[in-house]
């Protein structure tokens, strides 16, 4: 990815963040705050039209080697199921062993794909996409079994982002990332500086936040390096359980409540990014 790109990237999720939780948003209300935050990034768009084309084409280029490798894997598994069968029938165990060698590489390359569909490109957490289909009904946005789930809020990220600037910014929620992973549960980046940890429903509330805590202690000990100077980090935890049929959105509004007590707590602490 070119730094334009980059660049454009952030534009683009801090646009999509602000915009989150406006009940109406017109094209012209979305260019308008596009525009303003690529001043601030001293992001010219005079040549827009040429930019578009270039990153849409992209863009489809992705698409299309996406499809292509889904189509041939799609025949490959075909074929390796009329071998199988083939195999069985005959009870060849020659072609039996060239059918298990072909589903091997082909799994591979299945695994590698879904990492693509599923994974967040920046920090390589798991993403929206991946939640909805493993945790959440096909048809709807519930739980398709009772959980545990904490929501991860960075605390002070913007001033981190104006102070330090995005590139920096970037890298903070790429170790944040990393150390939520150090749990060896499932890690989601639900959106900007937001991630989604889920647990186990047999992980109470209580040990869930034992877990996180002494985690977030880790974290806050850590000086983080931006240039020639240093800086910590932190972040706040709300967590709640959750039972099969509950609604994503009403779950996420339960821990954003948990999550508010826990702000104010960590803040009387932590007043910032000083190290």
């Amino acid at each position: 990815m070119s730094d334009k790109e980059r660049i454009l990237h952030i534009i683009s999720n801090e646009t999509k963040n602000s915009i989150e939780q406006m009940s109406v948003v017109t094209p012209s209300i979305f260019a308008s705050i596009y525009s303003n935050f690529a001043k601030e990034h001293n992001t010219d768009l005079d040549n827009e039209d040429e930019l578009s084309h270039d990153l849409l084409r992209t863009e489809c280029s992705t698409l299309v080697d996406m499809q292509n490798k889904t189509s041939k894997n799609a025949q490959n598994l075909s074929n390796n199921t009329h071998k199988a069968i083939s195999a069985i029938k005959n009870k060849n165990e020659a072609e039996l062993d060239e059918v298990l060698k072909e589903t091997i590489e082909l799994r591979k390359e299945i695994e590698k794909l879904k990492e693509s569909v599923y994974k967040d490109e920046l920090t390589h957490s798991y993403n929206r996409k991946w939640l909805h289909d493993q945790y959440l009904t096909e048809d709807s946005d519930k739980f398709k079994d009772a959980g545990t789930m904490a929501m991860i809020d960075l605390n002070y990220f913007k001033l981190v982002n104006d102070t330090h600037g995005h590139i920096i910014g970037d890298k903070v929620l790429i170790f944040i990332a990393n150390q939520l992973k150090k749990t060896k549960y499932k890690v989601v980046r639900y959106g900007g500086d937001e991630f989604i940890i889920l647990f186990q429903k047999n992980i109470t509330t209580k040990k869930a936040k034992s877990i996180l805590n002494e985690l977030r202690e880790d974290v806050i000990s850590k000086k983080l390096k931006a240039h020639n100077t240093t800086f910590r980090t932190s972040f706040s935890i709300g967590v709640t359980q959750y039972v099969a049929d509950e609604t994503l959105l009403i779950v996420i509004e339960r821990a954003d409540k948990n999550m508010y007590e826990d702000k104010l707590e960590i803040k009387k602490r932590v007043t910032g990014i000083e190290a």
